[in-house]
């Protein structure tokens, strides 16, 4: 008899999704598809609180959909009480919320530990909530899955997770279906008014992301420079305790607010560099998106950054504007620079993938479910 899986779907419905809800929806996605090539395959259980759209995911004789509306606490009374009606042989969440009580054992994926590191870049009440769900998930999960070895490390070294508890598990992304023509970037700068020549900045605008330094970099890069042509663009919304100081002092900056799915890829395809100077990073899905491109990188060299980019793009101090500013100078004066990034970062960019992910997970499942037998 196939082992039976709740997963928990919640976040894989957002409209707008930032990391943890696309990791949620893309990690479904090649769970199911790789579940079917499996000579004895799981049997998914996903619950929603939200009604999916048609064919969010594939159809299967292996999968189960279940929405339980419910707007609030929806993980600790609505989805819990559904574990405890159906029988289930392990719970997996695709973040790091578990439910308070529930029955059996679970899995459960710490995207990053930032409060830790930075908590003044949270609101207090949001960090508090934060901590103490993810204090209690890695020590209820009998598995915890952790998107970089620095979040495994982060783990070990807060919440005393024992090591052979964690798997790292590196998230991936998407492959576009086709090369991204030159009319598609065309497109989306002038969706978005645009110039032809920018750096790009793509997340959320929100402390953690050193959006304030970052614009004190390239107003650096400008005075040095004297280029008054190239743009700045900010591409995300904005987010908690976000602060419009930190867009002064810089001229052509743009910031777009939440970019489209589907101009993200010719937008970064597009750009000079993308340029990331985060604070903290559990993965950082825009730097491994923007090397699939074949667009040069310039990331902090602190948290799992300098593990996704290794030797294919420029890492930098994020506290040093100097330095992120030297960055895209050479960036910006450098043709054959910029090419070989481009070309070594798209090929490094291979190694982060879906369905890599999904067959590992899957084996944590398996893993967990010889201990049941």
């Amino acid at each position: 008899m196939s082992l039976r899986i709740a997963i928990d779907a919640s976040r894989a419905t957002a409209v707008q999704p930032t990391g943890t809800e696309t990791y949620a929806l893309r990690l479904i996605q090649a769970l199911i598809h790789a579940n079917e090539g499996l000579a004895q395959p799981f049997h998914f259980r996903i619950y929603f609180r939200d009604k999916p759209a048609a064919r969010l995911f594939d159809s299967s004789i292996f999968v189960e959909q279940v929405h339980i509306p419910l707007p609030r606490l929806w993980t600790h009374l609505r989805l819990a009480a559904a574990l405890w009606r159906r029988q289930h042989d392990m719970l997996f969440v695709p973040a790091h919320t578990l439910p308070f009580v529930f029955p059996g054992k679970a899995i459960v994926t710490a995207h990053d530990l930032g409060y830790k590191h930075f908590p003044d870049a949270h609101p207090t009440r949001q960090r508090l909530y934060l901590d103490a769900t993810t204090r209690y998930s890695q020590a209820r999960a009998s598995i915890v899955l952790a998107d970089s070895h620095a979040t495994a490390d982060d783990l070990a070294r807060f919440y005393g997770t024992p090591r052979h508890k964690i798997r790292v598990i590196y998230p991936g992304v998407e492959d576009p279906p086709r090369a991204t023509t030159s009319e598609q970037i065309q497109a989306v700068r002038k969706k978005y008014q645009l110039p032809q020549r920018y750096f790009l900045f793509l997340g959320t605008l929100q402390p953690r992301k050193n959006i304030a330094r970052l614009v004190q970099a390239f107003a650096q890069w400008q005075a040095a420079t004297a280029d008054s042509e190239t743009a700045l663009v900010l591409a995300g919304g904005r987010g908690w305790l976000f602060d419009e100081g930190w867009l002064d002092g810089a001229s052509n900056l743009h910031h777009t607010g939440y970019i489209d799915e589907a101009d993200k890829t010719p937008l970064l395809a597009g750009a000079l560099a993308l340029v990331f100077p985060s604070l903290h990073e559990g993965f950082g899905f825009p730097v491994v998106e923007a090397m699939r491109c074949g667009t040069p990188v310039i990331a902090s060299n602190t948290s799992s950054l300098p593990e996704l980019v290794g030797d294919c793009g420029i890492l930098v101090d994020p506290l040093d504007t100097a330095a992120i500013a030297a960055a895209m100078r050479r960036i910006s004066e450098d043709e054959r620079l910029r090419s070989d990034l481009g070309a070594h970062g798209r090929a490094r960019a291979q190694r982060f993938n879906w369905g890599t992910a999904a067959l590992q997970v899957l084996d944590s499942f398996a893993e967990l479910g010889a201990g049941l037998r």
